[in-house]
Formats: structure tokens, sequence, C-alpha cells
């Protein structure tokens, strides 16, 4: 008596089902990592920002003016970003002072303002956070991922 052989094992057409749902499951779940990405990336710079804030306190108590951005970021051990020219670079962002990348000494003891920018994908509008002498670290929000 001659035993079938039964093969055990997926067909072509589950396998493909699989497929389908694993990629509808990566389409929906993929934007909301991205945006989850970005929302942690901004809680960072805003958090970077705030640090700098009390760290320029410190810097105008002992030197009567705000520092430049190099200077803070030595301050901070280099918490605030890698040096690229006047700029520095976290991530994603640009991190610099306005309206004057290199600002004098006369205008840092008035006032200073630190922006980060990040370029969003899929938008016109960048991502901006901005953080001057009285620690208020203000944002664009409203841009969409």
């Amino acid at each position: 008596m001659k035993k079938k052989n039964k093969q055990k094992g997926f067909s072509l057409i589950e396998l493909l089902i699989v497929v389908v749902i694993v990629g509808l499951i990566a389409a929906i779940a993929v934007p909301y990592l991205r945006k989850a990405l970005h929302a942690s990336q901004n809680s960072n710079i805003y958090a970077s920002l705030k640090s700098a804030a009390s760290t320029q306190v410190n810097f105008f108590s002992h030197n009567n003016r705000f520092a430049r951005l190099s200077e803070l970021n030595n301050e901070m051990g280099g918490a605030l970003g890698n040096a690229s020219g006047d700029d520095l670079v976290k991530g994603q962002f640009i991190i610099t002072m306005s309206p004057d990348s290199n600002p004098t000494n006369a205008q840092l003891r008035e006032s200073y303002t630190i922006v980060a920018t990040r370029q969003v994908v899929g938008s016109d509008l960048p991502y901006l956070a901005t953080i001057d002498q009285s620690g208020t670290v203000t944002d664009n929000l409203f841009s969409q991922y």
C-alpha cells in the first residue's frame, strides 16, 4: 500500500495576503512614527534653548553681555550643537543668532535672539523655535508634518 505524501506549508496566496496586511499596517504606522520623531526633536530643541537661556543669564552676570553662539556652546560643553561657521547644527536643526549672526559686544549688552530652524519635509514652512533675553521660547507648532 502506497502512502500519500502530503506537503505542509503555506500557499502562495496565503503568503501574499500576509504581505499585504503587513504593508497596510506599515503604511498606517509610518506617518505616526514620523510625527512622533518630529515631536521629540522639537521637544529636544526646546529644552536646549531653555538651557541656553539660563546659561546666557550666567554669562551675562560674569561678562556684562550675552554670549555669542560659539561662546554659549563652549559654556554648555558643546551641548547646543556642532559649529558650522557662525552657526550651530544640532540634528536637523540649524541654530543661528538673529538678526546678526556675529553680533558686537554692544549689541550683546542689550539683547540676543537665538533661532533654531528645521526644514519640514512636505511643507513650505520650516519649523522655527526662538528664544531671547526674556527666556521665553516661541515656536510655530502650527506647521504640518
